[in-house]
C-alpha cells in the first residue's frame, strides 16, 4: 500500500439476493484515494454508490476483494473494532439531514463526541468552533425544525468533523436543497475537508455536484469508470 493511501480497495465483489435472484452490485471494483483527496463517484439510482460507501465505512462486508483503510484491513477487523473505526476516523454527510429533532443544534453536533465518551467541557470546546466554521454559531441553541434545509445540512458537516475524522463520506449531501444551496453547501465541505487534511470521498448522481472534486468516476456495470 502506498504510504499515501488512505484508502485502497482491490476487486471488491458484492451482491444482494432480490427474492430468489442473487444480483451482483460490484463486479471487480478498485478504488483509492489519497490523504487529503476529494473524490466523487457518480451514478444513477441503485448502481451500488451507497454500497460502497457502506463498505468502505466498514458497515458492510464485501463478497471478496480487499478492503485497507490506513493501512489497517477491514476484512480482518470484527464487528466492534469496525463499530470503533467508524466512530473515531469516520464522518457521515446524509442526503437526510438526520438530525434528533428533541436536540439542539449543538447538541446534535457534540453526539459524536458523547458516543466517543469526551468530557462535555472539552466537547462543547470542540463543538463550538466548528460551529463558527459552518455559521451557526449563533443558532447553538436553535431547535433543528427552526432552520432551513440548507442550516441542517451544515449542521451536519459540523457534526461529521467535529470528532477529527480522517475520512468524510458524504451521501447525497445536496439531494434534499435547491441548487444554489446545494452548491454552498459542496463548497463549504470541500474547503472544511481541506482545511483539515482530510480525505472526502463524494457519492451523487449529478455530474454537475462534483465540479471541486480533485477526480471523478462513474459507477457503471458494478466497476469505476472515468465520467
Amino acid at each position: 500500500m502506498n504510504d499515501q493511501n488512505l484508502i485502497l480497495l482491490k476487486d471488491i465483489h458484492k451482491s444482494f439476493m432480490e427474492g430468489n435472484v442473487n444480483r451482483s452490485v460490484l463486479r471487480g471494483l478498485d478504488f483509492s484515494l489519497f490523504r487529503g483527496q476529494f473524490g466523487a463517484v457518480i451514478g444513477r439510482s441503485g448502481s451500488g454508490k451507497s454500497t460502497l460507501l457502506n463498505l468502505i465505512s466498514g458497515i458492510d462486508y464485501p463478497d471478496s476483494g480487499e478492503i485497507h483503510i490506513n493501512g489497517a484491513n477491514l476484512n480482518e477487523m470484527n464487528e466492534l473494532e469496525r463499530t470503533l473505526f467508524r466512530r473515531k476516523k469516520v464522518g457521515f454527510v446524509f442526503q437526510f439531514f438526520n438530525l434528533l429533532p428533541t436536540l439542539t443544534v449543538l447538541e446534535n453536533v457534540l453526539l459524536p463526541l458523547e458516543i466517543n465518551g469526551t468530557p462535555p467541557a472539552k466537547a462543547k470546546q470542540q463543538a463550538l468552533p466548528i460551529l463558527e466554521a459552518v455559521g451557526l454559531v449563533d443558532r447553538a441553541e436553535t431547535f433543528p425544525d427552526r432552520l432551513s434545509g440548507g442550516e441542517q445540512q451544515r449542521v451536519a458537516i459540523a457534526r461529521a468533523l467535529v470528532n477529527n475524522p480522517e475520512l468524510v463520506l458524504a451521501d447525497e449531501p445536496t439531494g434534499n436543497l435547491d441548487r444554489a444551496t446545494g452548491q454552498q453547501i459542496l463548497n463549504l465541505l470541500d474547503t472544511l475537508t481541506r482545511q483539515a487534511g482530510k480525505s472526502l470521498i463524494l457519492v451523487t448522481h449529478s455530474i454537475t455536484s462534483t465540479a471541486v472534486a480533485d477526480f471523478v468516476y462513474r459507477l457503471e456495470g458494478g466497476v469505476l469508470v472515468d465520467a
